[in-house]
């Protein structure tokens, strides 16, 4: 069962290398199909594919000018997803400070005298 909110498919597409290193490439700036393709040892429809996996989910854009089609990087899906992540990392972090706290307060108060030994 495919996820369909955007953030789901944001991390569906980065979750493959491939399409990750196309977003490197295009974090320089935006290039042809051809020049996107180019480090890579695979068929010209495999290129498509990941490129209509990355436009899906609106990290990339193609405009076509006479007869070259250029991809750019579009940044929003990814500061979205930036956020989520730091988000999440901050609650887990908080967790992890709360969790610290208390081990720290057994280590003071020997188990031994609470319990009556």
């Amino acid at each position: 069962m495919a996820a369909s909110d955007s953030l789901s498919i944001v991390f569906a597409a980065l979750a493959d290398p491939t399409r990750r290193e196309i977003l490197t490439r295009l974090a320089s700036g935006s290039a042809t199909v051809s020049e996107v393709a180019e480090p890579f040892n695979m068929t010209a429809p495999a290129i498509s594919q990941h490129l209509k996996v990355l436009e899906r989910a609106g990290l990339v854009k193609r405009t076509a000018r006479a007869q070259w089609r250029t991809i750019s990087m579009l940044t929003e899906p990814l500061d979205q997803a930036s956020a989520w992540v730091e988000r999440h990392r901050r609650e887990w972090n908080q967790r992890l400070d709360l969790l610290e706290t208390h081990l720290e307060s057994m280590k003071a108060t020997p188990h031994d005298k609470e319990v009556g030994i």
